[in-house]
């Protein structure tokens, strides 16, 4: 397929931002323009929190495209790639609305680029315990940080140890980092509850729907909700239980979870959620 991007969007794509990933202001008053051209879906959940299973009915209803916009799917703490990100608003490809699925914090050099390209990235609030739950059948492609060759033949706790100890830390902040960007702009964040999607999960795809500028009816929505779950075994869903942490961690291993939130002073209104789900 042929698409044609213009020599400011060519000369872009091979400009860099400064080192703390912010943009000289002509660089970014262009990407503004672009951000307002075209809306998109992005989901920058955590792993294991419902991510796969809302952005394929997002897919549906809106009749979107599943992009990869990061240079490489298999580091899960991801950055954008902003020449992907040129191809879709300057040279309109793909021409179906945009929808990305990215594990990424809201550090600095990712909020540059959200803010300077108008981008309405979507997070899910759940509880650690119940997504600390590692492939086996993928260990170089969790959040950047390699499974233990023996994971496998660990003990329960000794697999719990490591969760909490070497994965826990990425979830603590992970949340910090998006509480504290929802809170500098708090109409570029929409924050989702995980319980209250499970609970409804249309309302919580049209209001996903409605934050990206592609609004859809609850009926669309509850019609590519029902169309998805048809199909939920290609895509390996996980079952989606809450309150798994008694069962998977000693309470020990919970307290120090509990003490990698307490770093975050701004994650103290959400702690109990976080850590001990209902």
């Amino acid at each position: 397929m042929n698409f044609f991007l213009d020599p400011e969007a060519k000369s872009a794509a091979f400009s860099q931002p400064r080192n703390d990933g912010s943009f000289p202001p002509d660089f970014e008053a262009y990407l503004n323009e672009l951000g307002d051209s075209r809306p998109s879906v992005v989901l920058a959940f955590a792993p294991k929190a419902a991510g796969t299973f809302l952005r394929s009915a997002a897919i549906d209803v809106v009749g979107g495209q599943l992009v990869r916009t990061v240079h490489a799917q298999g580091g899960r703490d991801a950055s954008f790639y902003l020449p992907t990100f040129l191809m879709y608003y300057a040279g309109n490809f793909p021409a179906k609305p945009l929808v990305t699925h990215v594990h990424m914090q809201a550090l600095p050099a990712n909020r540059h680029f959200i803010t300077a390209l108008k981008l309405r990235p979507v997070i899910m609030l759940r509880a650690i315990p119940d997504m600390l739950e590692p492939d086996p059948l993928s260990p170089d492609n969790w959040l950047n940080i390699r499974l233990p060759e023996n994971y496998l033949s660990l003990a329960q706790e000794g697999k719990g140890d490591f969760l909490v100890d070497m994965m826990g830390p990425w979830y603590a902040s992970y949340f910090a980092t998006w509480l504290d960007y929802a809170a500098q702009a708090p109409e570029r964040v929409l924050m989702l509850d995980y319980d209250r999607f499970r609970a409804d999960p249309a309302t919580a795809l049209e209001r996903l729907l409605d934050h990206s500028c592609l609004p859809r009816s609850r009926r669309e929505c509850q019609d590519a909700l029902d169309g998805v779950w048809q199909d939920r075994s290609i895509y390996r869903y996980n079952k989606g239980v809450s309150g798994r942490a008694g069962v998977r961690f000693t309470p020990a291993q919970i307290a120090r979870l509990g003490r990698q939130v307490d770093f975050y002073p701004a994650l103290a209104p959400i702690r109990d959620m976080l850590i001990s789900p209902p």
